[in-house]
């Protein structure tokens, strides 16, 4: 398994003074340094954190890779497309909303197409491909039609959970997406509100390939330092999946 960390919040952190610290790209370097596998960083249309000078110079200095998040929008295509990052990862985006709050609307026709115009744009320039979905057999079947190389299965309603029988309803459900994605040959990966309380059992997930993992990390960086918060993470992602991390 590949563990990510998203960078986001280091820019929120600095966006909420106007200022230029703390830096995302610096945050990358300590990122990497602690042992994560690579760097996610969310380039949105209204630049509420992330900038696009953050992620031209993430590109020119993280050593791992960069998984860059964005939406189907032409502007921001043509960013990605001009940078190449080692992979893009396809978002839904709401101006209103605080973070994101599920997968892709891919039963909408007026979604999907947008969404295949953007993932055929970004295979004819060389770019690996993600859709961030919800776990449910319809939206994995979609993205395999759709062309894309993986999918980022959402797992913000499992974290946010309370009941033990439906945490289990919930881990099931992931499992079966997982299952089915990788017996369609996607990547299969995963991500939004995991934390240092819930993340063992979605890590555990047999043929899972990938977390991405950021609120959680950067928040508690601020109590232990980013270097130990990330190695925590990582401690316990080894764990789960029996003292295993893909380097």
């Amino acid at each position: 398994m590949r563990f990510y960390v998203n960078v986001d919040h280091i820019a929120t952190v600095r966006q909420a003074r106007g200022t230029d610290e703390p830096d995302p790209v610096r945050a990358a370097v300590l990122v990497e340094l602690a042992g994560a596998n690579g760097i996610t960083v969310h380039l949105r249309e209204d630049r509420r954190h992330v900038c696009e000078r953050d992620v031209r110079i993430l590109m020119e200095t993280v050593r791992t890779g960069v998984n860059l998040e964005i939406s189907a929008e032409e502007k921001v295509l043509d960013i990605a497309c001009e940078i190449k990052p080692m992979q893009v990862t396809l978002v839904p985006e709401k101006r209103e909303e605080l973070t994101t709050e599920g997968g892709l609307a891919l039963g909408d026709d007026k979604v999907r197409s947008s969404i295949q115009k953007a993932v055929e744009r970004l295979a004819a320039n060389g770019i690996r491909t993600a859709l961030f979905i919800d776990p449910e057999s319809e939206a994995v079947t979609i993205s395999k039609n759709l062309g894309v190389d993986a999918v980022e299965l959402h797992t913000g309603e499992y974290a946010n959970t309370n009941s033990l029988d439906a945490v289990d309803w919930q881990l099931t459900r992931l499992t079966d997406a997982v299952v089915l994605a990788s017996e369609n040959d996607l990547g299969v990966h995963a991500g939004h509100g995991l934390t240092y309380e819930n993340v063992m059992p979605v890590a555990a997930i047999p043929l899972l390939e990938e977390l991405n993992i950021g609120h959680s990390i950067i928040s508690r960086s601020i109590l232990v330092g980013l270097d130990q918060a990330v190695k925590e993470m990582k401690t316990l992602i080894v764990q789960a999946r029996g003292g295993f991390l893909e380097v």
